[in-house]
């Protein structure tokens, strides 16, 4: 069985002119959402083996705040450059790439790219907002060939949310 968590990156700043997309931050709401979301993932023991984050600023650190929650150290944060813009198509690569000795893995990334691969497993995920978290559980023994394998388990989370939303399948149904 494998896990794949997305975690979309969190709020950030937008008020300087002169940072580009990649540098930009975290707001102050930002980090307290990435913070309330590791806190989430180590309640219901969302605990990945490796953490995959895109190299921009608001995803590093992101990825480590959630890490912080999961007591995952931040150095054992794997940087690619391959996850910044990314498409659906380059996710799925980058994933198929990953060894399966690694059985729960979490991207932390950008929209269009990871919304639509959420989609991709769940037509009923459409959007996901800035720190939201899809889980998708496959049965599989390895990554290869993930964009063909159907998730048996489907959760969904963001910040704004009282409770996660557990589904199955790709039908997006409530449990």
């Amino acid at each position: 069985m494998k896990t794949l968590y997305l975690l979309r990156h969190a709020k950030s700043r937008r008020d300087d002119p002169s940072l580009s997309d990649r540098d930009r931050p975290l707001e102050a709401r930002g980090e307290r959402d990435a913070a309330k979301m590791g806190k989430r993932c180590l309640q219901t023991n969302r605990k990945p083996d490796l953490i995959l984050s895109s190299p921009a600023t608001r995803a590093v650190e992101t990825a480590k705040l959630v890490a912080q929650s999961l007591n995952y150290k931040a150095r054992d944060i794997s940087i690619d450059d391959r996850l910044y813009a990314a498409t659906k198509a380059s996710l799925i690569a980058v994933i198929e790439t990953l060894g399966d000795t690694l059985d729960r893995v979490m991207l932390v990334g950008h929209n269009p790219g990871l919304a639509e691969l959420a989609h991709h497993f769940d037509s009923s995920i459409t959007l996901m907002k800035t720190c939201a978290l899809a889980e998708f559980r496959l049965e599989s023994a390895s990554w290869a060939g993930l964009g063909q394998v159907r998730p048996v388990h489907t959760a969904f989370d963001s910040p704004k949310n009282g409770r996660c939303h557990f589904m199955h399948g790709m039908h997006g149904k409530e449990a």
